[in-house]
């Protein structure tokens, strides 16, 4: 072991088999804010490089040693099952941290990946609509890409890339990938790695087996944002979802409270639940288990933390019982200024599209009830002060105007009754792994033509309740100039904004092809949208 020392601090230059990493754009805390995670999803050329490294995408501290203080849970779940599996030698590394860990004893570089080409329907659709090119997540997977390159053709060690985004390198060649791994880590991942460093040949892509609740250990270091695991997999089994029925479990309580004492050693308090459904914890057969879920709450509140919150609600699940969701609301201690903003799927309001893709989506209700389920739920939830972000999924290949009219309707109801939520229609995508694999990725031009009007009604909706919450979504960002430049994007330039999304409608989607030529990380490309802001200040009303 080696030593040298930056700026009088002391690193130790330490020798791993087994490094884990990820990309820049996924390796972050996005600044203790993960709703500045979106602003990767954007093209490159529209968000200067400053600000993404600087405020969006912060690096991550590190120890005495160059690893991750605090690092994305994905990672942290395969190193602890690595290290359960007898693995003595692996350690969790940042991307800015890699080419000083990485030297002749590492075996095995292990990657997760989230959207590595930015086909994930967030990204896809901000391409799309601000005139196509790289996302920023694409973005920094390429120039993570190159660095991996130049390490391997050195070091010849073998990469390993996994995560949720894994599919992504089935559709593109990546030669510097020599295993491809789909699914979940802990049952098969240990068995690969240690082929590889026995010297044997593993297959381009290997499909991991989904694991008993018992053979999921918990982490051992801490994750970011606080992330903790309370369910897996989800049991409606929407043919979109790259998550199928029998992948759905809960995690049991004394693994979750072991977690979050995990985060707590290393001074997080903020605890962020990881699920898809917060509501399905503990539950049998799509049935709200409220002494679960209120244990879950109570309990881990009364663990010290700070607060917690969770990514993913359902709005059936929501109205069948509204108990619960006060229950939550109290213990974790909403109100105005600490709200929650899950993201809830809306999907589609067309019963056509509902019966088709996604039958179990409303259940205990039938599709034909959707929209009273949707209605009814977010009026509970603002209730309790959680405020959701409703994705919809729009370009099905039997999708007509009518089915996109009936989408609107559902919209223009949650308007019309005034009720606070986020509505979000995106692109369906065929992912790797769902059911509709084989369909056609959508185009700009083939999407039916009342997507652009749904499109303007609702980011329409978004930017009137963004204003308004603005305490909400900028309470958690610890960089007090990023914060304000938030404050200022949405107070400031909200009315630009909602003057492109009707220049979409109005064009049906070819005023898109406007912003192609913008570019912020060059100077040309900078007089450009100097120009183009111009052109929007001064727009006639």
């Amino acid at each position: 072991m080696n030593t040298f020392y930056i700026r009088k601090v002391k690193y130790n230059i330490m020798a791993w088999e087994i490094i884990l990493t990820a990309d820049k754009g996924s390796f972050t805390d996005y600044g203790g804010s993960s709703v500045l995670g979106y602003v990767a999803c954007m093209p490159s050329r529209l968000v200067p490089k400053f600000f993404m490294d600087r405020f969006f995408t912060p690096d991550v501290p590190v120890d005495s040693e160059g690893k991750a203080i605090v690092a994305p849970y994905a990672l942290r779940k395969v190193e602890s099952t690595l290290v359960h599996a007898g693995f003595d030698s692996v350690a969790v590394i940042p991307p800015h941290r890699l080419e000083k860990a990485i030297n002749q004893k590492t075996k095995v570089l292990g990657l997760t990946v989230h959207d590595p080409f930015g086909l994930n329907p967030v990204s896809f659709k901000l391409s799309m609509i601000f005139g196509g090119g790289p996302t920023w997540t694409a973005k920094y997977f390429e120039e993570f890409g190159e660095k991996i390159s130049k390490l391997k053709s050195k070091y010849n060690f073998k990469v390993i890339v996994g995560g949720p985004g894994s599919w992504e390198l089935t559709k593109e060649n990546t030669d510097w990938a020599d295993v491809i791994f789909i699914g979940e880590a802990e049952a098969d991942l240990p068995r690969v790695v240690k082929s590889i460093i026995d010297g044997q040949e593993v297959p381009k892509v290997v499909y991991g087996k989904n694991p008993k609740v018992s053979e999921i250990p918990s982490i051992i270091n801490a994750a970011r944002l606080g992330e903790v695991q309370i369910t897996r997999g989800c049991p409606r089994g929407c043919q979109f979802c790259p998550i199928t029925p029998e992948t759905f479990r809960t995690i049991p309580l004394d693994v979750v409270k072991k977690e979050v004492e995990v985060n707590m050693r290393a001074g997080i308090k903020r605890i962020e639940f990881i699920t898809d459904d917060v509501l399905l914890y503990g539950s049998q057969k799509l049935r709200v288990n409220h002494e679960a879920i209120t244990k879950l709450f109570t309990e881990t509140m009364n663990m010290g933390v700070d607060g917690i919150w969770f990514p993913h609600i359902s709005a059936p699940a929501v109205r069948s019982s509204p108990q619960t969701v006060k229950a939550m609301s109290e213990i974790a201690r909403y109100n105005e200024d600490r709200a929650a903003a899950p993201v809830v799927g809306l999907e589609s309001g067309s019963e056509k599209i509902l019966s088709k893709y996604m039958r179990a989506k409303p259940f205990p209700w039938t599709p034909r009830e959707w929209k009273d389920v949707i209605l009814d739920a977010t009026a509970i939830m603002n209730d309790s002060y959680i405020y959701p972000c409703y994705t919809m999924t729009i370009g099905y290949p039997e999708e007509t105007n009518e089915d996109v009219d009936q989408s609107i309707d559902l919209v223009q109801s949650i308007i019309d009754h005034k009720l606070k939520a986020w509505i979000f229609p995106l692109p369906v995508i065929p992912m790797g792994v769902s059911y509709i694999r084989n369909n056609p990725f959508p185009v700009l031009e083939k999407m039916p033509t009342r997507y652009w009007d749904l499109l303007y009604i609702s980011w329409k909706y978004d930017l009137q309740i963004t204003r308004e919450m603005i305490p909400i979504l900028t309470g958690g960002i610890k960089n007090k100039f990023a914060q304000r430049a938030v404050q200022y994007m949405i107070d400031k330039i909200f009315d630009s904004i909602e003057w492109v999304f009707k220049q979409l409608k109005e064009t049906q989607g070819k005023y898109a092809y406007t912003f192609a030529s913008i570019n912020l990380n060059n100077t040309t490309g900078v007089i450009k949208a100097i120009y183009w802001l111009f052109r929007l200040a001064f727009k006639p009303l």
